[in-house]
């Protein structure tokens, strides 16, 4: 696949400012492209790799294109718009349909003739496939699951049974939908397994990545809605709901019951406990953890940065001590008469 620079400037709404036939067939770095291939710069910690570029073409805004030593492509958004371009230059193998003779269908599932099934795959009674669906290789859908038209699940995906996916979604290798919540009781002879009666219900054009668990409700099910954006390795239990448009980095973990708003953005290792709700609009920094309801949209950060040992393990002897410190500036203050009343 390849494409003119007067293509692309014409089809991603960009600027151009060099030769519009230029053919351009690939993505690089700025550090690396080559002639044939386009780059962006949205971070300004790479603007000085800019200077030496090689690159074919350069996705970037207007106030770094007077420093571009190649053709530029000037636009509002250069990560946006190479995300754009590269899916345009590099689209996604499309699995042939048809069903592997290695595959187990169950008799009473719907898979239509456009719909793809991987060698190992097994398809439980029940189960209904959308349209262009990919099951691919080792893929176990368990009975009474939906899939909706487009969605692929590249390699030994688990859906456990009468989960529900939605359109165009894509699920990555080892992620596991609809497996048991951790609900116990305990008693004085040991844990009890409280049944998980749920599913998991996700909406169109989500993604989930490599590893990844959402697991099934207790009683309702758990709900991940629309263009939700999973990464690797992270856990969602039993009757989380997330919002619209949401992501989660690699790591994050939300505990049971816990309400998500759209349009959140969670860093990596961070996570929220149990039965909180957090608003639209909230974006959590890397290892911070939501420990009550967050009503407000905004910025959120609870984890320590690095720093060099010494340093650090000063300052968390110092912490441990906050609380024995503040006791004592109130008796100091008491004593001198100027504390603020009702303080703690």
């Amino acid at each position: 696949m390849s494409l003119s620079l007067g293509e692309i400037a014409v089809r991603f709404g960009c600027e151009l400012r060099g030769d519009p036939d230029r053919e351009i067939q690939r993505v690089g770095t700025l550090a690396n492209a080559a002639a044939d291939a386009i780059t962006f710069l949205a971070n300004p910690g790479y603007r000085p790799q800019l200077a030496d570029t090689r690159a074919g073409a350069v996705l970037l805004s207007a106030d770094d294109a007077g420093d571009c030593p190649v053709a530029a492509l000037v636009c509002a958004d250069p990560y946006v718009t190479y995300a754009r371009v590269a899916t345009e230059l590099c689209p996604p193998a499309t699995p042939e349909p048809g069903t592997s003779a290695q595959a187990t269908v169950d008799p009473t599932a719907v898979v239509p003739t456009t719909a793809s099934v991987g060698p190992g795959a097994r398809i439980g009674p029940g189960v209904f496939l959308g349209e262009h669906v990919a099951v691919g290789p080792n893929c176990v859908l368990e009975a009474g699951c939906r899939v909706g038209d487009g969605t692929r699940l590249v390699a030994n995906v688990t859906l456990c049974h009468g989960v529900v996916l939605g359109e165009r979604c894509l699920l990555h290798p080892g992620a596991v939908i609809g497996a048991d919540g951790f609900g116990i009781a305990r008693t004085p002879e040991g844990w009890i397994k409280v049944p998980q009666l749920g599913s998991v219900r996700i909406g169109n054009d989500v993604e989930i990545g490599a590893n990844s668990c959402v697991d099934r409700g207790a009683i309702e099910d758990t709900v991940i809605g629309d263009d939700v954006r999973i990464d690797n390795l992270v856990q969602i239990a039993h009757n989380v709901r997330i919002g619209d448009h949401t992501a989660l980095a690699a790591m994050v973990g939300i505990a049971g019951s816990t309400e998500v708003g759209k349009r959140c953005l969670f860093g990596g290792a961070s996570g929220a406990v149990g039965h909180v709700k957090i608003a639209d609009d909230v974006v959590l920094g890397g290892r911070c953890m939501v420990t009550s309801d967050i009503r407000k949209p905004g910025m959120y950060g609870s984890a320590m940065p690095h720093d060099e040992i010494g340093v650090y393990k000063r300052n968390v002897a110092r912490y441990r001590q906050l609380d024995r410190l503040a006791r004592r500036l109130r008796q100091v203050e008491k004593a001198l008469g100027i504390g603020r009343k009702g303080s703690d």
